[in-house]
Protein backbone atom coordinates (compact mmCIF):
# COMPACT_ATOMS: atom_id res chain seq x y z
CA UNK A 1 0.00 0.00 0.00
CA UNK A 2 1.31 3.46 -0.91
CA UNK A 3 1.51 5.68 2.20
CA UNK A 4 -0.72 8.76 2.30
CA UNK A 5 1.29 11.98 2.22
CA UNK A 6 -0.49 14.81 3.99
CA UNK A 7 -0.40 18.32 2.62
CA UNK A 8 1.85 20.82 4.37
CA UNK A 9 -0.43 22.99 6.49
CA UNK A 10 0.35 26.71 6.51
CA UNK A 11 -0.81 29.54 8.79
CA UNK A 12 -0.59 33.10 7.43
CA UNK A 13 0.11 35.98 9.84
CA UNK A 14 0.17 39.48 8.32
CA UNK A 15 -1.61 42.71 9.21
CA UNK A 16 -2.27 43.50 5.54
CA UNK A 17 -5.41 41.75 4.28
CA UNK A 18 -4.25 42.16 0.66
CA UNK A 19 -0.95 40.41 1.43
CA UNK A 20 -2.81 37.53 3.08
CA UNK A 21 -5.17 37.27 0.12
CA UNK A 22 -2.22 37.20 -2.27
CA UNK A 23 -0.46 34.51 -0.28
CA UNK A 24 -3.62 32.40 -0.15
CA UNK A 25 -3.96 32.72 -3.92
CA UNK A 26 -0.32 31.74 -4.46
CA UNK A 27 -0.34 28.79 -2.09
CA UNK A 28 -3.89 27.61 -2.68
CA UNK A 29 -3.15 26.60 -6.23
CA UNK A 30 -0.33 24.26 -5.27
CA UNK A 31 -0.93 20.62 -4.51
CA UNK A 32 0.88 19.60 -1.36
CA UNK A 33 0.17 22.83 0.53
CA UNK A 34 -2.99 23.82 2.38
CA UNK A 35 -3.59 27.20 4.01
CA UNK A 36 -5.39 26.27 7.22
CA UNK A 37 -5.86 29.72 8.73
CA UNK A 38 -4.78 33.34 8.93
CA UNK A 39 -4.32 36.09 11.49
CA UNK A 40 -3.69 39.81 11.39
CA UNK A 41 -1.47 40.27 14.44
CA UNK A 42 1.15 38.47 16.49
CA UNK A 43 -1.10 38.25 19.52
CA UNK A 44 -3.36 35.85 17.60
CA UNK A 45 -0.60 33.39 16.75
CA UNK A 46 -0.49 31.25 19.91
CA UNK A 47 -4.20 30.49 19.88
CA UNK A 48 -4.26 29.80 16.14
CA UNK A 49 -1.29 27.43 16.37
CA UNK A 50 -2.87 25.67 19.35
CA UNK A 51 -6.10 25.17 17.41
CA UNK A 52 -4.78 24.46 13.91
CA UNK A 53 -1.37 22.80 14.51
CA UNK A 54 0.18 24.15 11.29
CA UNK A 55 3.42 22.77 9.91
CA UNK A 56 4.60 26.23 8.82
CA UNK A 57 3.79 29.80 9.91
CA UNK A 58 4.44 32.61 7.43
CA UNK A 59 5.09 35.50 9.83
CA UNK A 60 5.14 39.23 9.11
CA UNK A 61 7.62 41.20 11.24
CA UNK A 62 5.88 44.52 11.75
CA UNK A 63 2.41 44.30 13.30
CA UNK A 64 0.48 46.66 15.58
CA UNK A 65 -0.11 44.87 18.88
CA UNK A 66 2.53 42.12 18.92
CA UNK A 67 5.32 42.09 16.35
CA UNK A 68 6.47 38.99 14.53
CA UNK A 69 9.63 38.69 16.61
CA UNK A 70 7.74 38.42 19.88
CA UNK A 71 5.27 35.98 18.34
CA UNK A 72 8.11 33.87 16.93
CA UNK A 73 9.89 33.80 20.28
CA UNK A 74 6.71 32.58 21.97
CA UNK A 75 6.14 29.92 19.32
CA UNK A 76 9.66 28.55 19.59
CA UNK A 77 9.19 27.97 23.33
CA UNK A 78 6.59 25.32 22.51
CA UNK A 79 7.49 21.67 22.91
CA UNK A 80 6.89 20.96 19.21
CA UNK A 81 6.91 24.34 17.45
CA UNK A 82 5.92 24.85 13.82
CA UNK A 83 8.47 26.03 11.30
CA UNK A 84 8.54 29.82 10.99
CA UNK A 85 9.31 31.71 7.79
CA UNK A 86 9.69 35.45 8.31
CA UNK A 87 8.24 37.74 5.66
CA UNK A 88 10.05 41.03 5.20
CA UNK A 89 10.32 44.06 2.97
CA UNK A 90 13.84 44.78 4.30
CA UNK A 91 12.95 48.15 5.72
CA UNK A 92 13.80 46.60 9.09
CA UNK A 93 17.11 44.75 8.67
CA UNK A 94 17.89 44.81 12.39
CA UNK A 95 14.62 43.00 13.11
CA UNK A 96 15.42 40.36 10.52
CA UNK A 97 18.77 39.68 12.18
CA UNK A 98 17.04 39.32 15.54
CA UNK A 99 14.62 36.83 13.97
CA UNK A 100 17.61 34.87 12.69
CA UNK A 101 19.06 34.64 16.18
CA UNK A 102 15.68 33.57 17.57
CA UNK A 103 15.73 30.53 15.30
CA UNK A 104 13.37 31.33 12.42
CA UNK A 105 13.66 28.74 9.65
CA UNK A 106 13.54 31.05 6.67
CA UNK A 107 13.44 34.61 5.42
CA UNK A 108 11.57 35.71 2.31
CA UNK A 109 10.84 39.04 0.73
CA UNK A 110 7.14 39.67 0.31
CA UNK A 111 7.61 40.02 -3.45
CA UNK A 112 9.29 36.60 -3.72
CA UNK A 113 8.10 34.82 -6.90
CA UNK A 114 5.32 32.29 -6.20
CA UNK A 115 7.38 29.27 -7.21
CA UNK A 116 10.23 30.25 -4.89
CA UNK A 117 7.83 30.76 -2.00
CA UNK A 118 6.35 27.30 -2.48
CA UNK A 119 9.86 25.84 -2.69
CA UNK A 120 10.81 27.62 0.54
CA UNK A 121 7.92 26.06 2.43
CA UNK A 122 8.93 22.59 1.28
CA UNK A 123 12.56 23.28 2.19
CA UNK A 124 11.89 24.23 5.80
CA UNK A 125 9.63 21.23 6.32
CA UNK A 126 12.48 19.13 4.96
CA UNK A 127 14.78 20.60 7.62
CA UNK A 128 16.59 23.13 5.44
CA UNK A 129 16.78 26.86 6.15
CA UNK A 130 15.34 28.80 3.25
CA UNK A 131 17.15 31.98 2.28
CA UNK A 132 16.86 33.65 -1.08
CA UNK A 133 20.07 35.11 -2.54
CA UNK A 134 18.71 38.63 -2.01
CA UNK A 135 18.03 37.90 1.65
CA UNK A 136 21.49 36.41 2.15
CA UNK A 137 23.21 39.43 0.64
CA UNK A 138 21.12 41.87 2.66
CA UNK A 139 21.76 40.02 5.91
CA UNK A 140 25.48 39.87 5.22
CA UNK A 141 25.56 43.60 4.56
CA UNK A 142 23.78 44.40 7.82
CA UNK A 143 25.77 41.90 9.88
CA UNK A 144 29.12 43.20 8.67
CA UNK A 145 28.52 46.93 8.22
CA UNK A 146 29.73 47.82 11.72
CA UNK A 147 32.75 45.49 11.82
CA UNK A 148 35.97 46.98 13.08
CA UNK A 149 39.18 45.25 12.09
CA UNK A 150 39.03 42.89 9.16
CA UNK A 151 38.25 39.28 9.99
CA UNK A 152 39.45 38.05 6.63
CA UNK A 153 42.42 36.05 7.93
CA UNK A 154 40.34 34.36 10.63
CA UNK A 155 37.60 33.48 8.16
CA UNK A 156 40.09 32.11 5.64
CA UNK A 157 41.70 29.99 8.36
CA UNK A 158 38.32 28.57 9.42
CA UNK A 159 37.29 27.79 5.85
CA UNK A 160 40.71 26.21 5.39
CA UNK A 161 39.66 23.49 7.85
CA UNK A 162 37.04 22.30 5.38
CA UNK A 163 37.59 19.62 2.76
CA UNK A 164 37.50 20.70 -0.88
CA UNK A 165 33.92 19.45 -1.23
CA UNK A 166 32.81 21.11 1.99
CA UNK A 167 34.39 24.34 0.80
CA UNK A 168 32.49 24.10 -2.49
CA UNK A 169 29.25 23.71 -0.55
CA UNK A 170 30.10 26.59 1.80
CA UNK A 171 30.81 28.92 -1.13
CA UNK A 172 27.52 27.92 -2.76
CA UNK A 173 25.68 28.64 0.48
CA UNK A 174 27.36 32.03 0.45
CA UNK A 175 25.66 32.63 -2.90
CA UNK A 176 22.27 31.75 -1.41
CA UNK A 177 21.87 28.42 -3.20
CA UNK A 178 19.54 25.75 -1.84
CA UNK A 179 20.67 22.17 -1.22
CA UNK A 180 19.00 21.06 -4.45
CA UNK A 181 20.76 23.81 -6.43
CA UNK A 182 24.10 22.91 -4.85
CA UNK A 183 23.55 19.25 -5.70
CA UNK A 184 22.86 20.12 -9.33
CA UNK A 185 25.87 22.40 -9.64
CA UNK A 186 28.36 20.00 -8.07
CA UNK A 187 26.88 16.69 -9.25
CA UNK A 188 26.01 15.38 -5.78
CA UNK A 189 22.87 13.94 -4.29
CA UNK A 190 20.83 16.19 -2.01
CA UNK A 191 21.55 13.75 0.83
CA UNK A 192 25.29 14.20 0.28
CA UNK A 193 24.91 17.99 0.31
CA UNK A 194 22.99 17.78 3.59
CA UNK A 195 25.77 15.67 5.09
CA UNK A 196 28.36 18.25 4.01
CA UNK A 197 26.27 21.07 5.48
CA UNK A 198 26.06 19.26 8.81
CA UNK A 199 29.85 18.87 8.91
CA UNK A 200 30.34 22.53 7.92
CA UNK A 201 28.11 23.61 10.81
CA UNK A 202 30.23 21.57 13.19
CA UNK A 203 33.63 22.66 11.85
CA UNK A 204 32.75 26.37 11.66
CA UNK A 205 30.82 26.41 14.93
CA UNK A 206 27.71 27.91 13.32
CA UNK A 207 24.01 27.14 13.61
CA UNK A 208 22.53 28.42 10.35
CA UNK A 209 23.32 29.08 6.71
CA UNK A 210 23.52 32.86 7.03
CA UNK A 211 26.43 32.50 9.45
CA UNK A 212 28.22 30.35 6.86
CA UNK A 213 27.53 33.01 4.22
CA UNK A 214 28.94 35.72 6.50
CA UNK A 215 32.19 33.75 6.95
CA UNK A 216 32.45 33.33 3.18
CA UNK A 217 31.92 37.08 2.83
CA UNK A 218 34.51 37.87 5.53
CA UNK A 219 37.02 35.69 3.68
CA UNK A 220 36.46 37.72 0.50
CA UNK A 221 35.13 34.70 -1.37
CA UNK A 222 31.57 35.83 -2.11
Amino acid sequence: MVPVVNDISVLLIDDDALVRAGLKLILGGNSGITVVGEGSDGDEVAALVQRLSPDVVLMDIRMARMDGLSATAELLKRKDPPHVIVLTTFDSDDLVLRALHLGADGFLLKDTPPGRMVEAIHQVVDGEHSLSPTVVHQLIAVATQSMGASRKDDALAELGELTDRERDVALAIGQGLSNAEIAGRHYMSVATVKAHVTRIFSKLGVTNRVQIAIKVHDAGLS
